[in-house]
């Protein structure tokens, strides 16, 4: 009886604690998807100035791809010619479409620049998550202050976003498809003096249950949005450990829940840690847990503004940074300070401006971060953290492609964090040398139980 008295005092307090739901927008304002704005929320045509291009069709596989070996995927726009390159001196000219970051690191580094490419907006999705993310526009809506979802469905949560909370939940369901692995994800960091160190070579499985082609019902509060498992094998110090990490749709009473297996105590633990800014486990001191693809985890921590939309140039179309025979590691991290700027590809794109200040009461290494995103690929972007006095520490950015065998399939779970603290930088989750991200058969559940990490998980 004590026990009901409690459980209903308990949610009479939480109902009126409770923050009002929101609504992304009106049905009004939903008619402008698929008419001015993709489905997504995108805008269709390119500017006027002819700089960003209207919305392309599917990117057609070169005649070099073997679709044999999908884990190499020659470059669609090998022949394109850069228009320009930005570097410190000529960084002036073009300020208005570069981030902080970028401008932080022409400053430090006068031998980093950005070589500007042909933009090209070769987006595609499947049938179901288009649909689905029409339905959001007018059903989904956050609640407890943005942490939680309530009546979405497996799509872009909010086309139309209104709040910068709600541009994050569009980065976290951001579509690389079902069920994607890589036989070898490496991370490198390098140091002042050009040294390279492998800090992480494993086997890698990336599933997003939610987005299970057949399912047509909305998305449980409690569900597990995405679930990884890496199984490392290289370096020595790290060969046999195991990792298994869910991020649930509930940020507020699930989380994330993570386990490791740790061959040396042969046993199988939580790992809260993995985490916010715990330190990167392939990123050697150089960024955080919740850096890794530029935002990783939980919203809980920080206060996120939506300042807006802009032009920017970012990393796009990242093929030849992850093709080995164009950029093999010994060609990508031949430079100190920064990844070889001859390996990098960037564009010119619209993206969602996020302001995030840490709330009252949180701790994290970075009180202020400025992030960006990709209007069409809402998990590419860039990002730059600032230090307890106001200066830029770390600055964060993608490399995405898209799977042209795969139409509707994107690769963007790889990234480069430059510390401007150390002069280090760290590429992770690099699939280049030993094979790309491939689709594959989803695995069953039990694959990325905690129970499953301890079998072979010896030296």
């Amino acid at each position: 009886m004590k026990s009901n008295i409690r459980s209903l005092v308990a949610l009479a307090v939480a109902s009126t604690i409770s923050l009002p739901v929101l609504a992304a927008a009106t049905a009004e304002e939903a008619k402008q998807l698929g008419t001015t704005l993709t489905p997504w929320g995108a805008e269709k045509k390119g500017n006027k100035e002819g700089t960003i291009p209207d919305l392309g069709g599917p990117i057609k596989a070169p005649a070099s791809f073997d679709p044999k070996n999908p884990k190499v995927r020659p470059d669609p726009f090998a022949s394109d010619k850069v228009l320009f390159s930005i570097d410190a001196k000529s960084m002036d000219k073009h300020a208005a479409k570069l981030s902080e970051g970028v401008k932080a690191m022409m400053k430090k580094y006068p031998g980093f620049r950005i070589d500007v490419y042909p933009t090209h907006r070769n987006v595609t999705y499947p049938q179901l998550y288009l649909d689905n993310s029409v339905k959001n526009a007018t059903a989904c809506k956050t609640i407890n202050n943005g942490l939680q979802l309530e009546g979405c469905y497996a799509g872009i949560p909010f086309p139309i976003p209104k709040t910068g909370n709600e541009v994050m939940w569009n980065r976290l369901f951001k579509f690389d498809g079902y069920a994607l692995m890589s036989e070898r994800m490496t991370g490198t960091v390098v140091d002042t003096q050009g040294n390279n160190t492998l800090t992480a070579s494993a086997t890698m499985w990336i599933q997003y249950p939610i987005f299970d082609p057949v399912r047509t019902t909305p998305i449980g509060a409690d569900e597990p949005y995405e679930k990884i498992r890496v199984d490392y094998w290289d370096p020595a110090r790290k060969a046999g450990e195991k990792l298994v990490v869910h991020d649930s749709v509930d940020m507020v009473n699930v989380g994330r829940r993570a386990w490791s297996y740790l061959p040396g105590q042969r046993r199988v633990k939580l790992s809260p840690d993995v985490a916010y800014d715990t330190p990167s486990p392939s990123g050697g001191g150089a960024g955080t847990v919740d850096e890794a693809a530029v935002f990783y985890g939980a919203l809980d921590r920080y206060n996120f503004k939506l300042v807006g939309k802009k032009e920017m140039y970012i990393p796009y179309n990242a093929y030849k940074a992850r093709d080995p025979k164009t950029c093999p590691s010994t060609m990508a991290f031949a430079t100190k300070n920064f990844m070889n700027p001859d390996c990098v590809r960037w564009e010119l794109h619209r993206v969602w401006v996020v302001d995030a200040t840490l709330k009252d009461g949180k701790r994290h290494v970075y009180p202020k971060r400025t992030i960006y995103w990709d209007e069409d690929l809402p998990g590419v972007g860039m990002t730059e953290g600032y230090d307890s006095s106001n200066q830029i520490y770390r600055v964060t950015y993608s490399l995405p492609i898209s799977l042209y065998d795969a139409p509707g399939h994107h690769s963007t779970d790889e990234w480069v964090t430059a510390d401007l603290a150390t002069g280090n930088y760290a590429r992770q989750q690099n699939v280049t040398d030993g094979g790309g991200w491939v689709i594959t058969e989803p695995k069953p559940n039990n694959f990325f139980n905690s129970e499953s990490l301890a079998g072979g998980g010896v030296r």
